[in-house]
């Protein structure tokens, strides 16, 4: 078993669902090392399948038919079979005066609800600026701003595209944004890895 497996194994994934639940966002501190050998590949296989028993709550209380396998394979699979073949972009490289816009990850019949996003340069020595922001939109509401507060070797579980929020008159879907705020200086090197695949041919 890797390290990162065996720390997977114990994190409250109760209380890391009950977060998502309430803020469409959780930072795990200290997840990752910036040597081990395929981390995106670990990462996405390691998480997955207690994010896809998160999902498929979500679904239920959506009232969403669709259920997410239990393996990452499996749901790449189902993405193939729909023409969502092509990984999305994973790195990211921000320099001064540089952002990234409010934006979705969400092209295809087949989106997971959730990313893993973090940094590999330093905030405040490597760059400065640079903050990772959700923004939540309710029906008839302002648009909500949240910073992901993001560490090197932190990494962050955020909402894809939707959510499920309990109103007065029970749940409904909210709509999920992420952006990065302009880099003051330095240069800011992250990653966004997102489990489900978009419409279009595989690159090699």
């Amino acid at each position: 078993m890797t390290p990162l497996a065996a720390t997977l194994v114990h994190l409250d994934w109760q209380t890391i669902g009950l977060e998502l639940d309430r803020e469409g966002f959780v930072v795990l501190p200290g997840m990752f090392g910036l040597e081990v050998p395929g981390l995106f590949t670990h990462l996405l296989n390691g998480f997955y399948p207690p994010l896809a028993q998160v999902s498929n709550r979500w679904n239920d209380i959506l009232q969403l038919p669709y259920r997410y396998p239990p393996q990452l394979t499996d749901f790449h699979a189902q993405c193939r079979a729909v023409g969502q073949q092509q990984a999305l972009p994973q790195l990211t490289c921000l320099r001064k005066d540089e952002h990234q816009a409010l934006g979705q990850d969400a092209e295809g019949e087949h989106v997971f609800p959730f990313q893993l996003a973090g940094v590999l340069s330093a905030p405040g020595e490597d760059f400065t600026g640079g903050e990772c922001v959700l923004t939540e939109q309710r029906p008839r509401m302002q648009s909500r701003p949240m910073v992901v507060p993001l560490q090197r070797g932190d990494l962050a579980v955020i909402t894809t595209a939707h959510r499920p929020f309990k109103g007065s008159k029970g749940y409904y879907r909210v709509n999920m944004k992420h952006a990065i705020s302009s880099v003051r200086s330095g240069e800011r090197r992250g990653f966004l890895l997102s489990f489900h695949l978009c419409p279009g041919a595989a690159h090699d």
